[in-house]
């Protein structure tokens, strides 16, 4: 049971940290045009257009669009740009000749 209440919560977080501003500055950080990110999220064209118009759409779609965009190494926090995470998503394009890759692994 905890670990379906500690989803909702994790959900509810990541609900009220994406906003329809994030949306629009992590798919121009990423170049994705709007077709890119219903292809890679499932959410459809025309809900990412409303949402970046800061309109309503269903709290699985945000959530879709908010975790597509965190597997990339997105995070977001409101009032703030998105931003890389820690541990970026191709961030070392060849990490076999950093001097700490036995730490990488």
């Amino acid at each position: 049971m905890a670990s379906f209440a500690m989803n909702i919560t994790l959900e509810r977080i990541a609900l009220f940290q994406f906003t329809p501003a994030h949306c629009a500055q992590a798919r121009a950080m990423l170049g994705w045009r709007v077709e890119e990110l219903s292809e890679e999220s499932g959410v459809g064209v025309e809900a990412i257009q409303r949402f970046e118009a800061m309109q309503d759409i269903p709290d699985t779609a945000r959530l879709s669009l908010a975790y597509r965009f965190e597997s990339e190494g997105l995070v977001f926090f409101p009032g703030f740009a998105p931003g890389w995470g820690m541990n970026v998503k191709g961030s070392t394009p060849n990490p076999v000749g950093r001097t700490d890759y036995a730490m990488v692994e």
